[in-house]
């Protein structure tokens, strides 16, 4: 196993396994994440010996997403390096999506923001029971980076899910709306995985590589590439602009921290600001749990 400072990288015949290693983050995806899968992932597509990819996270999460608190993100503003960050992390979902051989995602505890779009980026998603999906992005006013959704899951249900910043879709209409495709016990993700690469890995290499680029044809011929880009604008757009929320999510982070940020966040967004009726005491929501994981790390 080669050990690398955000990731884990094994072989196993032709299957090459990715695991992200920042189990103390919830695997959050930080710069040097995206540096070293973009390398390892190169590396793969002209190495013959390998016939698939399968991605999967250590510890309690498959990803919470982008890390929030990654240094290297501090003091980006402005169009110009926005289009960079936003770039870079799109190239880093698509990866999966244009790589030529197969890869399949193992999703379990959570699979969050650009997580959940680096699962669907890939062919195959295995999802364990218990885990949450979902894109929150829009609860602190920021974007979504590859808008995948409404291809893969349809119009209605990805207005419903990212505008409502839903982020506890749980594993189980995860599979009914198409976001994953097989549903498995806990702690059954990998070993499913392995089984569907290593059936794939016996198959001519060119007969399914080939068969992968036709699949993906078919969402260009939709426009999938077009409609990528001008999210991309749109999203630089919105990550350029200080919106109220962004504004006071900026400045609770500033004075009392990023864990005090998500809390004043999610009681913005579940009403407690608002007089609403709260959850019963007992009813531990995913973004709770969320939150109560955050509160564990460093600041």
């Amino acid at each position: 196993m080669n050990s690398h400072e955000t990731i884990l990288v094994e072989q196993k015949n032709r299957v090459l396994l990715i695991a992200l290693n920042r189990p103390e983050r919830l695997n959050a995806i930080s710069r040097d994440m995206i540096s070293e899968v973009k390398l390892v992932m190169q590396q793969a597509e002209y190495d013959s010996g390998i016939a698939a990819v399968v991605l999967y996270g250590l510890g309690r999460a498959f990803s919470a997403g982008m890390d929030l608190k990654d240094d290297a993100m501090s003091g980006v503003s402005g169009a110009e390096s926005w289009s960079e960050i936003l770039t870079e992390d799109l190239d880093f979902i698509l990866q999966f999506w244009d790589f030529s051989k197969p890869t399949i995602a193992v999703a379990h505890g959570f699979c969050l923001a650009a997580a959940c779009e680096l699962a669907m980026a890939c062919d195959v998603t295995i999802a364990e029971q218990g885990t949450f999906f979902g894109e929150p992005e829009l609860k602190f006013g920021s974007v979504i980076t590859a808008m995948i959704m409404p291809y893969i899951t349809g119009p209605k249900i990805a207005k419903e899910l990212l505008l409502g910043a839903d982020d506890r879709v749980t594993a189980e209409r995860a599979l009914s709306i198409g976001l994953v495709n097989q549903l498995v016990p806990r702690g059954e993700g990998l070993s499913t995985a392995l089984t569907l690469a290593n059936r794939i890995s016996v198959m001519d290499d060119a007969a399914v590589r080939l068969t992968k680029k036709a699949i993906n044809s078919c969402f260009d011929a939709q426009g999938f590439r077009a409609s990528l880009r001008k999210n991309l604008e749109l999203a630089v757009e919105i990550e350029s602009m200080e919106t109220p929320s962004r504004k006071k999510f900026k400045e609770i982070t500033a004075e009392r921290g990023l864990k005090a940020a998500l809390q004043w966040r999610e009681q913005r967004m579940s009403g407690m600001n608002t007089g609403k009726k709260q959850p019963e005491p007992n009813a531990l929501s995913a973004s709770k749990k969320f939150e109560r994981f955050a509160r564990q790390s460093p600041q």
